[in-house]
């Protein structure tokens, strides 16, 4: 069995009200103005709070508003095995 590491590298304008915070597991969300928090992995992901459940959103209006921010995407593809 072999692994496949992808690492994903985005560039964001974002509005200047956002803030980065640290979760309790050490990891980073974005706290955005409205009380959520925005996660992106291979999608952008939601919460109300970043300690609880995530989950992508239904609206395709705000789905697009994060899209469109990405200014440049790098991807990187290796496969590793052992």
């Amino acid at each position: 069995m072999k692994k496949l590491n992808i690492t994903i590298k985005l560039e964001m304008s974002v509005p200047d009200d956002w803030e980065l915070i640290e979760t309790s597991e050490g990891g980073h969300v974005v706290k955005l103005p409205d009380g959520q928090f925005l996660d992106l992995a291979i999608e952008p992901m939601f919460a109300s709070d970043p300690e609880e459940t995530w989950s992508s959103t239904e609206d395709e209006d705000a789905l697009n508003d994060i899209l469109d921010m990405i200014e440049s995407e790098e991807v990187s593809f290796e496969f590793v095995t052992h």
